[in-house]
């Protein structure tokens, strides 16, 4: 008798689950479960429905669906979590319920009404590493909606989830207004401290080497991590004396945050095997126990100092920026009434990074209060010069001059606050580079560099300043560097755009149209890439491709003209500037 068929098929598979839910029924039983009764019923159930899904099974607290569509799948997600987080708004905090939810496409196989298979598991565990109120997305799911969608997803990184062989890229989204329930479904225990200065711990890495011997490269690599972060002014990094107290433990990282007073700790592992080394590393948020990233690196012990030294660079190139990027994205959520000084810089930092003009003039009010509140922040006063120096560069503000000077002043007031914070210098260096000041701006953007060896920005604005300052390789190296530092960086697309300058001041005309498109492509609404873009067609003679790029370039910059442009885009070479100038004038900009 021949045996049956496995019957599979390919779906969008959505798990949602809710947070803290022991913890709940614990404290109300009945009301928990009658809550959350009238969630499926009025919320759950009817959006998955109404997006053509189908409830496979309810789990008591939660439930596993199909869809044939991954955007039906994402749409009934993002509805879902919108209206629950909408819902529970005015709800005590001690009873709120907030979701996780997990999506994968992959196949699954049928059996009777249920399904199964290695889709729905690493459905499964993505929705373990969702926020509370957000939806994670695997690769495949965020390749099929990514440009078809007006969401915003984290790049989580690749992660390794428990019984999948190999690690998962997952993509995360949080719901507006979700944060106060995910710091709730975190359970008892206020904020580890103030967030006026970001604290960071660092667990001792575990030796799973089974060899004693193994356990000075296990802390080498901690004791390295420790003193490199120590070099981010903008993060206080708790002593090896005080993180070495859990060496050997598996302490749970909400009270190792109430306990050290950190905000985000690294956790991580050493394994190795013959001449091989893995090493993983994981960054969490202590308030909510969310991860920010997890990596794993593979590595051939030739050499094990020059091993310790890259991985403890890898790990320093995803930490630092990832806190940066998780307090924007958590800043960017938190209800704004109850923003303070810290929150409102963040939030700016957030919209400062989508180089548009609203969001410019967004960033100002939040910063000019920020700094009202805190007069002495550097990092805001920092913010603030950016800021201003977009509004000129791009024609946003009343006037250019006007833009400058209080870009310089707020960046100079940002260095006189604190010398040796990189990002004030960072910040006065750009005002520099944009006021035609090139000597100046390249010499104190190495002095950032300097101060600051792993800072991203540091790098990338030293590239952009080299760039216009016609050293077109010397550029190149240090945007490289910006970019190994910080692949996922929220200023990826000033970095790209630095790198068309560079090409454009070598005469790579069709290099420089490459990284322009990379920049749109990065942020679709970046002016200066249209810029550039429109007078490398006029300088190629690509006639109507240069008058779609004029098009869109005054959709960005209304009024704009070739007069304006000189000032706002000071080459150091006048060779360039004539190149730059001439190209605009062949697309067609009015002088």
């Amino acid at each position: 008798m021949a045996k049956a068929r496995t019957q599979r098929r390919l779906a969008a598979i959505l798990i949602a689950d809710v947070v803290g839910y022991s913890r709940l029924v614990r404290a109300d039983e009945d009301g928990t479960l009658g809550r959350l009764k009238d969630l499926q019923g009025a919320v759950i159930g009817p959006t998955i429905a109404a997006h053509n899904g189908r409830i496979v099974k309810l789990m008591g607290d939660g439930v596993l669906a199909e869809f044939g569509s991954v955007l039906d799948a994402l749409s009934a997600a993002v509805e879902m979590q919108e209206a629950i987080t909408a819902d529970q708004d005015g709800a005590p905090p001690a009873t709120r319920i907030a979701l996780r939810i997990g999506i994968n496409l992959g196949d699954v196989v049928v059996d009777g009404d249920d399904i199964q298979g290695d889709g729905v598991n690493v459905a499964a565990r993505l929705e373990a590493l969702a926020e509370p109120g957000g939806v994670c997305i695997s690769d495949a799911v965020h390749a099929q909606v990514k440009n078809r969608v007006d969401l915003a997803f984290d790049d989580l990184g690749a992660r390794e989830v428990k019984n999948i062989d190999e690690p998962v890229r997952a993509w995360g989204w949080v719901a507006d207004g979700a944060m106060a329930a995910a710091t709730d479904a975190a359970g008892p225990g206020g904020a580890p401290a103030p967030r006026g200065k970001l604290t960071i711990a660092v667990l001792p890495f575990n030796n799973m080497s089974g060899d004693p011997e193994q356990e000075y490269f296990s802390d080498g690599i901690t004791e390295d991590v420790i003193t490199e972060l120590s070099r981010f002014r903008q993060l206080s990094v708790i002593a090896r004396n005080s993180s070495f107290q859990y060496k050997g433990q598996a302490p749970n990282v909400q009270n190792v945050g109430r306990e050290l007073g950190a905000h985000y700790v690294i956790e991580g592992s050493v394994r190795k095997a013959g001449n091989r080394v893995r090493v993983t590393a994981q960054l969490i948020e202590t308030a909510t126990g969310s991860h920010v990233w997890a990596e794993r690196y593979d590595r051939d012990l030739e050499d094990i100092f020059a091993v310790q030294d890259e991985i403890t660079q890898c790990i320093i190139a995803a930490a630092a920026p990832g806190v940066v990027s998780a307090e924007m994205q958590r800043a960017k959520r938190k209800d704004v009434a109850t923003l303070d000084a810290w929150d409102r810089i963040m939030r700016a930092h957030w919209h400062l990074a989508r180089f548009t003009m609203e969001d410019n003039a967004e960033a100002r009010r939040l910063l000019t209060e920020a700094a009202q509140i805190e007069p002495d922040s550097a990092l805001a006063l920092g913010d603030l010069a950016m800021i201003h120096t977009f509004d000129a560069i791009w024609n946003w503000g009343i006037s250019r001059d006007q833009s400058f000077a209080a870009a310089a002043e707020a960046a100079r007031r940002a260095v006189a606050i604190d010398e040796n914070n990189a990002w004030g210098h960072i910040a006065l260096g750009v005002v520099e580079a944009f006021s035609g000041h090139h000597d100046e701006a390249v010499a104190r953007l190495e002095r950032a560099v300097e101060i600051s060896p792993n800072d991203p920005n540091a790098h990338g604005q030293l590239g952009f300043a080299l760039a216009l300052s016609g050293d077109s390789d010397g550029a190149v190296a240090r945007l490289e560097e910006a970019v190994r530092l910080s692949p996922r960086d929220p200023f990826l697309a000033f970095w790209t755009m630095s790198r068309a300058v560079a090409a454009f001041a070598a005469e790579r005309y069709d290099e420089t149209v490459d990284w322009s498109r990379r920049t749109i492509e990065e942020n679709p609404r970046f002016p200066g890439a249209y810029r550039l873009l429109t007078a490398t067609y006029g300088q190629l003679g690509k006639v109507e491709e240069a008058k779609v790029a004029l098009g869109e370039l005054l959709r960005q910059m209304p009024g704009l003209t070739v007069a304006a442009t000189r000032q706002q885009v000071p080459w150091k070479r006048p060779g360039d500037a004539d190149r730059y100038l001439g190209g605009l004038r062949k697309a067609g900009l009015p002088e």
